[in-house]
């Protein structure tokens, strides 16, 4: 039996076992104590969920997060999410071909129809991410009634798939800290305040003209909440890209594949490709190279990666082949994928024809950007129930600049119900301008010419929010500007004490881009010390491995001196040495992990379409492809819903959260601004329950039917 579980890791350990016994299509499996139907068919080997009942195309998971409805399976006689249905013992799974057949109707002389809860609070937040986390400790220290509700069973949002240290500021957002230990610090802090109740494993389903939310509690009860104002906290959603192949099941969302590798520890792939090279897609490629998953290489469309530099460094040192102003053709397979094809573009992003290559990979990873979830904020609005935003709800950014988002907008919330005597500091508004800009301008390399004693090498070139390097020299040797965090940082190479070359920069950096050189043993020679996040069992001292710069570039191969962790940083990083030729040693910055995969040219074959594009499905539910809608926006169509009732887009199981932004970016593509475009009516509920439940319906004996 196959089994897809990452047993060894640098960073995350996972001593549970898969002993829950469940049923695929009568084949007994093993699953671990509340994981997720998908991540347990996965780790036994499954990656088709069942067949579209339109086209028999196979279907398998894509976000893992319960916003499309691609995962869909049959579990005890009921069509669910297999992303967001945790396995029971014993439960019965079944594919999903074609449409589902209803249970057999059992009538029963009793059912009674029960009144809906209803409870109020000061605050509902919906979103227990970064900014839901923060801004409920706010409103608690502010004693402020409040209920926070996610739809997970832990908080954390997003930070609980991130296993790097964080950017930012050290005193005000963990810089420095792994997104998985930011999670449990903020919940830890939250919990320590009664004034705010905690729902986990609950679903905001819609905004009411009554002011009221209705909640999806555990799966079993619907209750209305009635809050005096309301904080929207939900985060993003990522966006999709409209290529032939796009449905294949191994084609996911980087939230998906990060959900599965570090969440949940199964290993879904073993040869990766990624399209987009801003931070998600940067960082997802390193989290796979963690997990053991070769990284067959990252394109971006831009000239520039828009992530940060040091992200894209880590991706080079390893030997993953970046290429900028190179875009997706299409993923090939039958089943699944097997290949992905690539080709340049020009400046208006149009592909270049002939210059077409081809990879071998078993998996795509769309990391294109993110869109607000935003549906509740609109309806609120539209009701005239008071609401804020924090996080990527607001403003798309990293998580670090959501936290702060989160603390401001929870400080307000308490000043407008008058629970808040503190006014919020002027220099917030900095802070939270810092933490959410664009990188800057990459620089030239500032090397030292010194060549005695030790002392640390800043490889990072590039202007971002970071300054974990300057909180932790015990010698103060390393600066950045406190006012403006983005400056890079400056070593005092001749201060009279000097570095004492604990390694801690080393450790602590975000960005892999901090290594010590020390020449004080050697006239010939000089020994570097890097850090490592790789499974710690896949080296050892005197092995040889080959070294790289910054940009990737092979600087030979040298023997592993000591391996070694030190105190206060033993979770993950480990400090390697290797004695190079000095005239190499401040070049030096990692070391090739991966083979680099060559990719193979790539010939159209007669069967394929003249215009590939038109094969992409933009509604994934209906499986309505790009050719359908264009035609009809070249036909004269300004209204979306029109093409909803010519098409059926965007009335699918998940209720247009991807199709509808893809249909307005076509618009755009076709010369038409957004402003002659009618926007198709988003109503509650925004995420489909069961009418048992919203309808509370119990027998005589207070049994849920």
């Amino acid at each position: 039996m196959t089994e897809n579980r990452i047993k060894a890791h640098p960073i995350l350990i996972d001593d549970s076992v898969a002993d829950i016994p469940f049923f695929w299509q009568d084949q007994t499996f093993l699953a671990k104590e509340g994981e997720m139907i998908s991540s347990a068919l996965i780790a036994n080997g499954i990656s088709i969920f069942g067949h579209h009942p339109k086209d028999h195309s196979p279907q398998g998971i894509f976000c893992a997060n319960g916003q499309c409805s691609q995962c869909m399976v049959i579990a005890d006689g009921l069509p669910v999410k297999a992303c967001m249905t945790p396995v029971k013992s014993g439960m019965q799974v079944f594919p999903l071909d074609g449409l589902p057949s209803l249970p057999d109707v059992h009538p029963r002389d009793t059912l009674i129809n029960q009144p809906t809860p209803k409870c109020e609070a000061d605050v509902l937040i919906i979103g227990g991410g970064p900014a839901g986390l923060s801004a409920a400790i706010e409103l608690g220290q502010a004693g402020v009634r409040t209920i926070l509700i996610d739809d997970k069973a832990h908080l954390g949002g997003k930070l609980v798939l991130q296993t790097h240290r964080f950017f930012g500021s050290s005193e005000a957002v963990y810089a420095g800290t792994r997104g998985i230990d930011i999670a449990k610090k903020l919940e830890v802090a939250l919990r320590q305040h009664n004034s705010v109740e905690i729902w986990e494993n609950s679903t905001a389903v819609g905004v009411f003209e009554d002011k009221s939310i209705g909640v999806y509690k555990n799966g079993e009860v619907y209750t209305l909440v009635y809050p005096k104002m309301l904080l929207i906290a939900t985060g993003a959603r990522e966006k999709s890209l409209a290529f032939p192949g796009n449905t294949l099941p191994g084609v996911y969302g980087a939230g998906a594949f990060q959900t599965l590798v570090n969440r949940d520890l199964v290993r879904p792939c073993e040869n990766l490709f990624i399209i987009g090279g801003g931070n998600v897609g940067l960082i997802a490629g390193y989290h796979a190279i963690q997990a053991g998953i070769h990284v067959s290489g990252l394109v971006e469309a831009a000239p520039e990666c828009g992530g940060y530099k040091v992200h894209k460094d880590k991706l080079v040192r390893s030997g993953v082949p970046v290429l900028t102003s190179h875009t997706i053709v299409e993923a090939l397979g039958k089943d699944r994928v097997e290949k992905v094809v690539i080709a340049k573009v020009d400046r208006d992003f149009k592909i270049l024809p002939g210059t077409e290559k081809q990879y071998d990979c078993d998996t795509v990873l769309i990391a294109v950007g993110l869109d607000p979830v935003n549906e509740f904020t609109k309806q609120a609005e539209l009701v005239g129930l008071p609401v804020f935003s924090a996080g990527d709800a607001e403003e798309i950014a990293e998580a670090s600049a959501a936290i702060f988002s989160g603390k401001i907008a929870g400080r307000k919330i308490a000043g407008y119900l008058g629970k808040q005597t503190e006014e919020i500091p002027a220099e917030w508004a900095t802070i939270e301008e810092i933490l959410k800009s664009r990188p800057g301008e990459v620089t030239e390399p500032n090397l030292p010419e010194l060549e005695e004693g030790v002392f640390p090498i800043m490889h990072c070139t590039q202007e971002i929010p970071c300054d974990p390097c300057s909180t932790v020299c015990p010698r103060h040797l390393i600066h950045v500007d406190p006012s403006d965090i983005r400056h890079l940082p400056e070593v005092d190479y001749f201060a009279e004490k000097g570095c004492i070359a604990c390694g801690r920069c080393v450790a602590v950096c975000p960005g892999l881009a901090v290594t010590l050189v020390d020449y004080r043993k050697s006239n010939e020679n000089a020994l570097v010390t890097l850090p490592f996040e790789q499974d710690p069992m896949s080296l050892a001292e005197g092995e040889e491995i080959e070294l790289t710069s910054t940009e990737g570039m092979s600087l030979g191969k040298a023997t592993i001196k000591t391996i070694k962790k030190i105190k206060g940083f033993e979770n993950g990083t480990s400090l390697l040495s290797v004695e190079v030729p000095r005239a190499i040693a401040k070049q030096v910055s990692g070391l090739r992990i991966i083979e680099t995969t060559e990719p193979t040219p790539f010939e159209f074959d007669t069967n394929h379409p003249e215009n590939l594009a038109d094969e992409a499905y933009i509604c994934r539910c209906e499986r309505v492809t790009a050719g359908e809608i264009r035609a009809l926006i070249r036909e004269g169509v300004r209204d979306i819903n029109q093409i909803k009732a010519v098409t059926k887009a965007s009335m699918g199981a998940c209720g247009g959260k991807t199709c509808l932004n893809m249909i307005k970016r076509m618009y755009l593509a076709e010369g038409i601004p957004l402003s002659e475009v009618t926007e198709t009516t988003i109503r509650p509920v925004f995420v489909e329950m069961p009418v048992r439940v919203l309808a509370n319906m119990t027998d005589d004996e207070g049994e849920r039917s």
